[in-house]
């Protein structure tokens, strides 16, 4: 069955698409974004672990019947989209490449692989022109931030970035989000709340500074994740970047405070130039109309807002702002699919 959409490249290449993963949050939000997108398909499968095998889910007015990930599902795409675990994405990667398929990987498994590009195609698509057949998506804390960091790298160049993260918890999954719901629900009903099951204490009513397991630096993957990826994504590799990731209680959007030291002094206002031209980004000057999770949720955009200079940096050469944006859409899926235009759009596949 095709589900041709109305994305129109150069080559008016069509592409087979399999989705592992297909029964997860991002899973789930890929879907919904490929029929927004009108994002051309011609065949799709869904594809997930053996337990969710047999599901229907509706995708452009057909219902498709979700299948075990194998080998043989594999055989006949173009692309795949792989939102699943690390073990997954390695035990799947290397049979795509063999396959000559491109996978877009969601995970963590490949992005600091020398061979791998790790891209936002708003910020570094010419990566995907040395692709050998995997392609990782960043962390859904790094986007943003590094959509805002490039369009600013047009004024001056970052030469120290420090963050403070505002994580919802739909960035664990869908089980970190129904037991903030049950949460919920024991405090709104006097009802003792259960042991946690997905975070080490209680969420509701809680933030938790920690967002996955530490290191031996006192750092959490999390945040060396966003000093790494940060730094390939926008070809620092010296860049100093230090991160504090926190988990709050809230469903979608990630929020963060960023700080940045430049190398020469700055304008606030060729910043705010900067970021109105970047794709993605929406800015706003004005330090009281500032996004929440809740305005972010369901939509692409990066909001940048509270921009202000930073005075403990000598000679106007430091900024400190706010962002959030959708981590499921433009932190996940959205950028999946954009990488898949991109890669259409380059004869890339």
């Amino acid at each position: 069955m095709g589900f041709v959409g109305g994305f129109e490249s150069k080559e008016q290449v069509i592409p087979n698409v399999a989705v592992i993963g297909a029964t997860g949050a991002v899973g789930e939000v890929f879907l919904r974004v490929a029929e927004q997108r009108e994002f051309p398909i011609q065949e799709l499968k869904l594809l997930a672990t053996s337990r969710s095998a047999g599901k229907k889910i509706r995708f452009r007015g057909a219902e498709i019947t979700v299948e075990e990930t194998s080998a043989a599902a594999l055989a006949t795409s173009d692309i795949v989209f792989c939102s699943a675990t690390s073990e997954a994405s390695k035990k799947w990667g290397p049979i795509v490449r063999s396959l000559g398929t491109v996978m877009i990987d969601d995970g963590s498994a490949y992005r600091m692989d020398t061979n791998v590009p790790l891209v936002v195609p708003e910020v570094n698509g010419d990566d995907l022109e040395w692709h050998e057949g995997i392609v990782s998506i960043p962390n859904c804390t790094t986007t943003p931030m590094v959509l805002a960091l490039h369009a600013m790298k047009s004024v001056a160049t970052p030469v120290r970035v420090t963050a403070a993260t505002y994580q919802a918890v739909t960035g664990s999954g869908t089980a970190a989000a129904a037991e903030l719901r049950e949460q919920i629900e024991a405090l709104g009903s006097g009802e003792k709340i259960a042991v946690p099951k997905i975070y080490s204490r209680q969420i509701a009513m809680n933030v938790l500074p920690q967002v996955d397991d530490f290191d031996e630096s006192g750092y959490t993957i999390e945040e060396i994740k966003m000093r790494n990826e940060t730094r390939k994504i926008l070809h620092q590799p010296g860049l100093p970047v230090a991160a504090t990731c926190v988990r709050v209680p809230t469903m979608v959007g990630h929020a963060e405070v960023v700080h940045v030291e430049f190398d020469h002094t700055i304008e606030l206002e060729a910043l705010y130039s900067a970021l109105s031209e970047q794709t993605g980004i929406s800015i706003s000057t004005n330090p009281e109309s500032y996004a929440t999770p809740l305005e972010s949720e369901g939509n692409d955009l990066t909001y940048v807002g509270r921009f202000r200079l930073d005075p403990t940096v000598p000679e106007n050469r430091g900024v400190v702002f706010w962002c959030v944006s959708d981590n499921l859409r433009k932190g996940a899926a959205t950028n999946a699919i954009q990488i898949a235009e991109e890669l259409i759009e380059r004869d890339l596949l």
